[in-house]
């Protein structure tokens, strides 16, 4: 600032009144009555929380209120929509574009039409001859096919397609392949719920065969679910191509891959400790375990039991250590032991004790006698199990159900007592006096027992972890059960190695820790399941016709085990094997299922025919990316690459992309058991509460949980959830990508870019009106930019259009998809909507001869501007962006290569001669000037239809200058002036002006002469700050009040303190305004 300035009177008043204000000066009112430009545009940021409001004079509320009222009173009900297209039929676009944007009329018809043309499929033929780089191909994470999708789903959707959509525009080969999952475990749980709450019955009561057939009932049902919650999020999947993992093709497939991986002795049968759920009396895999840790004695339900009559809740004791004696044979002496499983004491089979420990030395070679059975136990000497100074120093070993005592077991040769049955009942070698007890009602019962005996020491609380089935909720047991097992040692080795070296990526890279440290440590994979619902193994245990009956779970008759293709094949192998007729043998399949995840690990090549070298195989496989969530990393990923590299001795894809976690905007993870997982189509087409509410009471949960859950829905959404379209849904969710590791989704978020929808649709249907005598030609960006008719705010335009256009697609091949959606969102918003449409109305307008090239120029410019714009949007949002696109003037006129639907169209690609900086930066300087004459005007409450006159002052000769003479026209424009005049000479200025300084360069001044009538704002102002004063003092007499300090909580403090702050700066500023108002009415009348 010159000293020149500082001596302005004028200059000094005005500095004076804007100084104390430690906040820029507002933007001019928006008029829409939908969420504000700043709102929106801190939602594309996730900027959406709300912040301290600063202080403002209140000019009205009155008449805001009226107007609120009369808004309220002129909005039109929107009409029910009724879908009048053909199914399969290009929707009619012939009728005039609505008035406003409804999410179902729009995202109509669209869908049908695209798969009814074929534009969702690839030629495996073509494709052959492409290379790998010019083709994308990507399996879809085939859902459970009981359930329906969820949010997490939605955003894979999203993610997946707007790639898909990418590719395909850009010329690539594309093919995006959906399926189900028959999901063995999920799926038998939830039917066994649904038989139990419906029929009171169990899948026993049902028999196998009946069972089966329900299940396949609720496939056919939620089947049909999926593919059209698939359909209406706008996935560009094949749906000719669509697999279900338990389909004659995936079979065929499971069946090969579980021959190969014996005959190349992978593939085994073995006795092994696992973890089992006696809820779903089938073994699950240690990464199918979850963990809980209890910090000492806590009570818990156990849904296998029927409650523990003890406790007023039924709930049984964890987290103690349980102390008692052994009596050692032929003494008078006891050994204490402890354990937090009382009941596995039942199978202990020995006492182990350290050869060091000098209290024991006397017992080495002893035995000690089991309370319950005399059975005589072994005391050992273990160097590795036992630790001498902790608790007795001695420790009861059940080698069957324990993995630290299984370990110890083998290597002392100990006898393996498996205690438990299937259910998680104590069974005959347990004993009769607890036999047919569930597991924690005989812990109960044998801790009386022992204390009758004299032989209970005690309990103390204890750390402990259980171990909890992920499926069922049920807490595991270890046991040891005949299973079939792969060794995956090489197979985890080749795809650690895989990424290591640089074959496969994974993104984002932070995963690579991750994969590493599981794969270095992989145990071999138990891969059968004792279920009814799943690929039955094909395996048969073989006997012969009047030999003595075999155990088929004895591992010394493992070798009778046939592994085959089919029941012939089974035969001729047995009929080999044992060198007899067919006649003589007797064949029994293995009634055991195969772990879901087995077939899931086949799918990249499975749903291209594999075994069978068919065309898909060769034109598709390998993939080109796996995209999903990072929670199933080990669950599927892995496997996949693990089973591709064996079976087909290529990586199933070159990239893997993990996604994050949607959880609710609480941070809880979406689950069922919590009742908080929405439907994607919940979002898309409303829902009020009572239908969400209702849909708890259909579902599987508890009575307390659904009460629970009701609860939680009305908090969250208390009139339901609005109608916001799939491509609001698919651009929120995608914008939530940059967060990071977890999503915490807020729906209200997802409300906000439907009102993004709606500005584009506005915009769009604004610019139809300025280009509807326009004309485009096939090459209309090149004719543009050599016609020599462009001005700045078109090379502007089209400079800030290239590079969204590069930023994008640099975003989408580094897989950025939150940043792509929020440069695409800048460029509607910021270039597009504030700026450029604004910009050209005054050239449109103009239809004099003198303006023609301008006015060609301006309109040749938006017209590539939208159209561009739009073929950005599509693969983000494909069903808004192809009705627009289709209502541009010159659609079907521009030759004979001219697509026919907009995700036809090649992907848009920057020219890099037609960025311009130059351009860039004279918009800017005009935009800050346009930005402080707006920011006069709102100071002063001029009103829109009241043009004013603007002084610019900038350096002269510079860039500066330059852009406020070349854009005064647009100055004029965006900042409502009747003139603007740039470097006037100072008496040509009027005394009553107001000032902003915009920067060391640039100060706007705005002549204020006539325009305000001070004393007016004098008494405005002077009745705000009364009541200002007045709520200041009522709350200052509050806060100083006796007592105020010692009863009022901390956060009440805050928040008074907070609110009479606001207070004292809100009428300090008007004070200070109300004295400067008086200086320049006085300025004036001079």
């Amino acid at each position: 600032m010159t000293d020149t300035w500082e001596s302005d009177e004028k200059f000094a008043a005005m500095a004076a009144y804007v100084k104390p204000l430690d906040y820029p000066m507002p933007e001019p009112k928006v008029e829409e009555k939908k969420m504000s430009k700043s709102a929106l545009k801190k939602l594309a940021k996730n900027k959406g929380k709300k912040k301290k409001e600063k202080p403002k004079w209140e000019t009205n509320p009155d008449k805001k209120k009226e107007k609120d009222k009369k808004a309220k009173k002129s909005a039109i009900a929107t009409p029910e929509f009724v879908n009048e297209t053909p199914k399969g039929q290009k929707k009619d676009l012939t009728s005039p574009i609505a008035d406003a944007y409804h999410p179902i009329a729009v995202e109509s018809a669209w869908q049908d039409w695209w798969e009814a043309s074929g534009y969702y499929g690839c030629d495996p033929i073509k494709a052959m001859n492409r290379p790998q780089e010019e083709k994308f191909v990507m399996v879809i994470p085939p859902p459970n096919v009981t359930g329906s999708l969820h949010l997490g789903h939605a955003l894979t959707a999203a993610v997946e397609d707007t790639l898909t959509r990418w590719h395909r525009m850009k010329g690539h080969a594309s093919l995006y392949i959906p399926g189900t999952d028959h999901a063995g475990i999920a799926t038998q749980s939830i039917v066994e719920k649904m038989l139990m709450k419906d029929n009171g019955q169990t899948r026993h009561d049902l028999g196998r065969e009946k069972f089966i057939e329900k299940v396949w009932e609720w496939k056919e049902e939620y089947g049909g679910k999926i593919t059209t919650q698939l359909r209406s999020l706008g996935s560009s999947v094949d749906w000719s191509r669509e697999r279900f993992t338990m389909d004659e093709k995936c079979s065929k497939a499971v069946v090969e891959a579980f021959n190969i991986f014996h005959e190349r002795g992978l593939l085994y049968r073995a006795n092994r400790l696992g973890n089992w759920s006696c809820a779903l009396r089938s073994a699950i895999s240690d990464i199918e375990v979850d963990h809980v840790d209890l910090e000492g004695r806590t009570f818990l339900n156990v849904k296998t039991h029927i409650g523990n009559p003890a406790d007023p809740k039924g709930r049984y004791e964890f987290g103690v250590l349980t102390s008692f004696a052994y009596p050692i044979e032929n003494s008078e002496e006891k050994l204490v032991v402890a354990t937090t499983r009382l009941e596995t004491m039942l199978g202990d089979t020995a006492v182990a004790i350290h050869p060091d420990d000098p209290r024991y030395t006397h017992l080495h070679g002893k035995f000690v006698i089991h309370p319950f059975s005399s059975r005589r136990i072994p005391i050992i000497c273990d160097t590795i199990l036992v630790n001498m100074d902790f608790g007795t120093g001695a420790v009861k070993i059940t080698p069957a159900h324990d993995p630290n005592d299984y370990e110890c077991g083998k290597r002392h040769d100990l006898e393996f007592i498996t205690v438990l049955t299937e259910g998680g009942a104590i069974n005959g070698e347990g004993g009769e006096e607890f036999e047919g007890l569930m597991r924690y009602d005989a812990r109960i019962a044998m801790e009386k027992a022992l204390d009758k005996k004299g032989l209970y020491i005690g309990k103390e609380s204890n750390k402990m972890r259980l171990g909890i089935c992920s499926r069922s909720g049920d807490i595991l047991e270890p046991m040891i059960t005949p299973q079939w097992y792969v060794n995956c040692g090489n197979m985890a080795k080749r795809s650690a190695d895989a990424v290591r070296n640089g074959d496969l990526t994974i993104v984002p890279k932070d995963h690579e820790k991750t994969w590493y440290q599981w794969l270095d440590n992989i145990r071999d994979w138990c891969v059968s399941r004792q279920l009814w619902w799943g690929h039955q193994i094909p395996a048969w245990f073989v006997r012969k016709e009047g030999e003595e009956e075999m155990s088929k779970n004895d591992m010394k008759n493992n070798e009778r085990w046939i592994v085959a293709r089919n029941e012939e094949e089974a035969y001729e192998k047995a009929m080999k094997l044992l060198s007899c007729d067919r006649s003589n043998l007797i064949l029994e399949r293995d009634e055991d299922v195969l772990d879901t995840w087995f077939s899931s690990g086949l799918f990249p090549f499975s749903v291209m025919g594999w075994p069978d070298q068919t065309d898909d195989l060769k034109a598709f496989y390998p993939t080109s990316l796996l995209e999903t969530g990072s929670d199933i990393i080990f669950f599927w990923v892995a496997r996949m690459v693990m089973m591709g590299l064996e079976l087909t001795d290529t990586l199933p894809f070159h990239t893997v992309y993990l996604h994050a976690m949607v959880r609710d905007k609480e941070g809880r993870k979406m689950s069922k058991s919590l009742g908080n997982v929405i439907d994607p189509l919940e979002v898309i087409h409303g829902c009020s509460l009572e239908s969400l509410l209702a849909k708890l009471d259909g579902g599987n949960l508890p009575t307390k949980e659904v009460e629970r859950a009701k609860k939680d829905q009305a908090k969250v959404f208390p009139t339901g959830i609005p109608e916001c379209g799939s491509d609001a849904l698919r651009f929120g969710l995608l914008a939530y990508t940059r967060q990071g590791k977890d999503v915490n989704l807020d729906i209200q978020q997802v409300v906000g870019y439907r009102n993004f929808c709606n500005k584009l649709w506005n915009a769009t249907k604004f610019a139809l009106q300025f280009i509807s005598d326009f004309s485009p030609t096939p090459t209309l960006l090149k004719d543009l930019m050599e016609s020599g008719k462009i001005a700045i705010r078109d090379e502007y335009m089209i400079s800030t259009l290239m590079n969204a256009v590069e930023n994008v697609d640099n975003c989408f091949t580094e897989y950025k998809f939150g940043d792509a959606q929020s440069v695409s969102y800048s460029l509607w918003m910021d270039s597009i909507c504030d700026v450029f449409i604004e910009l050209m109305k005054p050239i449109v307008y103009d239809l004099t001869p003198e303006n023609a090239d301008a006015r060609w120029a301006v309109q040749a410019t938006l017209w590539i501007t939208i159209e561009t714009g739009l073929r950005l949007l599509h693969p983000m949002m494909p069903f808004v962006t192809e009705e627009l696109w289709h209502r541009l003037p010159g659609r079907g006129t521009l030759g004979d290569t001219e697509p026919k639907s907009i995700m036809l169209a090649p992907y848009p690609e920057c020219v890099t001669e037609y960025k311009n900086s130059k351009a860039e930066e004279s918009m800017k300087i005009t935009m800050d000037i346009i930005r402080a004459c707006r920011s006069l005007r709102s100071s002063y409450n001029i009103g829109n239809k009241v043009l004013t006159t603007f002084f610019v002052k900038v350096p002269p000769g510079g860039a500066h200058e330059e852009a406020a003479l070349k854009q005064t026209r647009d100055v004029m424009t965006l900042g409502r002036a009747g003139s603007v005049i740039v470097n006037a000479k100072p008496e040509d200025i009027p005394q009553s002006v107001g000032i902003v300084i915009v920067d060391e360069s640039t100060t706007v001044q705005m002549d204020l002469t006539g325009l305000v009538d001070y004393d007016a704002e004098i008494l405005k102002l002077g009745k705000s700050l009364s009541k200002t004063l007045a709520l200041e003092s009522t709350l200052t007499k509050k806060v100083t009040a006796p007592g105020y300090e010692e009863k009022a909580s901390e956060l009440l403090k805050k928040v008074n303190r907070d609110k009479l702050e606001g207070f004292q700066k809100k009428s300090a500023e008007m004070e200070i305004a109300i004295t400067n108002f008086k200086r320049l009415a006085g300025l004036e009348k001079k």
